[in-house]
């Protein structure tokens, strides 16, 4: 049950209607999850600042239980999730941060009780 954030100082309308479920497909392919336990939320038009600068950018944050715990699998999420982003929103790769947080079952709660009993 993946959490991805996209926070990010672009204005609403660079984004295509449709970006919300691109944003979705590209994650879930990446960390080979089933569409239908994913979570996307995507905060345009914020005040933001990277690397001393006000251009564009993105920060986006990941949490997984079980694929975001490791150097390895985090690279090959990185590099596909940054190849999406940078087509998509044509940001160049230094204007991007992807933060990939490790959850654990007892950390996520759904039907009214935790995913360690689900």
């Amino acid at each position: 049950m993946p959490f991805v954030e996209l926070q990010t100082n672009l204005p609403v309308s660079s984004f295509p209607e449709d970006f919300t479920m691109k944003l979705c497909s590209s994650t879930a392919a990446a960390l080979g999850k089933p569409l239908d336990r994913m979570n996307v939320v995507v905060n345009p038009g914020l005040p933001m600042l990277m690397a001393g600068s006000c251009s564009p950018c993105l920060i986006l944050s990941v949490s997984a239980i079980g694929v975001t715990d490791s150097a390895e699998k985090n690279k090959e999420h990185s590099a596909k999730i940054f190849e999406f982003l940078t087509k998509e929103l044509g940001l160049t790769e230094d204007r991007i941060v992807i933060q990939f947080h490790a959850l654990q079952p007892h950390q996520v709660g759904k039907k009214g009780t935790v995913m360690s009993f689900l």
